[in-house]
């Protein structure tokens, strides 16, 4: 992929969407389609921010020039020609992402690539906003990602032990914008998951109660978000990761007439979006959410109903 022209300096009144330009840079390889929403999110905050002043229109017209670049680059790529499928894309990206560092936390394994990943995972779902209002879900798992990376870069750096797994977070709780958090560069090999040492007898009292991610919880070896060699992450011959397949309901399997069926637009624009998301979720080995969302399709196709 062709390198983009570079933007100009930042101006002072954009601070709040330089971490998403930086994703945004380091994911260029990556993960293009990631590089351009986070580009996207950026262009559309901005806009909102400040349009009439010569600097920053200057910095604006050239982040649409990226913009334009980017878009042709990936013309024949669906989740930058349908929106569902790149919300879908970047869900899972920023969920994977997530899990990854919940399990490291949760392991009690602190390091700089899983506050960058806590961090890096709520700035993807900042991005989610470009096809509109985040789900209550998203929205719980960005407050406590940029918490978690705030409160334990604050522990490393003052020489404290963060105290792993889920702990109490005060719901008026501000997270500071921290540029160290963020500064990390994202990790390149990825290990296998080991199991969590989390006991629920254990876990101390919070009031917290967002976020529910479940005991022991891993993200695929093929993660967006990995361990670098100088963790100390030993290289074994990686095993497949075992996986609970959700049962089926065996209704599903008589996909006969059901008698007249009046599917909405609506409707198919449904089914279409879990089979997107079904799709989405293959790409990283997660076949339980790819059978949960694929049986919402069959059964809303099938019934009518939900």
């Amino acid at each position: 992929m062709a390198a983009l022209a570079p933007l100009p300096p930042l101006p002072p009144q954009f601070k709040s969407i330089q971490h998403h330009l930086r994703t945004a840079q380091e994911h260029d390889k990556r993960d293009p389609v990631v590089a351009y929403y986070c580009r996207l999110y950026a262009m559309q905050t901005g806009m909102k921010i400040d349009s009439k002043t010569p600097e920053c229109r200057k910095f604006l017209s050239k982040l649409m020039d990226q913009l334009e670049t980017l878009k042709k680059q990936l013309g024949d790529n669906e989740a930058v020609t349908q929106e569902i499928v790149g919300c879908a894309h970047l869900e899972n990206y920023a969920l994977k992402m997530f899990l990854y560092a919940d399990n490291e936390d949760r392991a009690a394994r602190f390091h700089k690539n899983m506050i960058k990943s806590f961090y890096t995972a709520s700035l993807l779902i900042d991005v989610i906003t470009v096809f509109g209002e985040l789900t209550d879900e998203n929205v719980k798992h960005r407050k406590y990602a940029r918490w978690k990376a705030t409160y334990i870069h604050n522990c490393l750096k003052n020489g404290e032990t963060p105290q792993a797994g889920p702990v109490g977070i005060e719901d008026d709780n501000d997270v500071e914008e921290n540029e160290d958090v963020g500064a990390t560069s994202l990790p390149t090999q990825p290990p296998q998951p080991s199991p969590s040492p989390y006991d629920p007898s254990n876990m101390p009292s919070s009031n917290y109660t967002g976020i529910q991610i479940p005991p022991g919880a891993h993200a695929p070896a093929n993660t967006p978000a990995e361990v670098p060699h100088s963790t100390g992450v030993t290289s074994n011959t990686l095993q497949p990761t075992p996986q609970t397949i959700p049962a089926i309901d065996p209704a599903l399997f008589n996909t006969g007439s059901q008698g007249d069926i009046c599917l909405t637009p609506e409707d198919f624009a449904r089914a279409q979006k879990y089979c997107k998301y079904a799709g989405s979720a293959l790409q990283y080995e997660d076949v339980s959410t790819a059978v949960q969302n694929l049986q919402k399709a069959l059964k809303l196709l099938t019934t009518g109903r939900e």
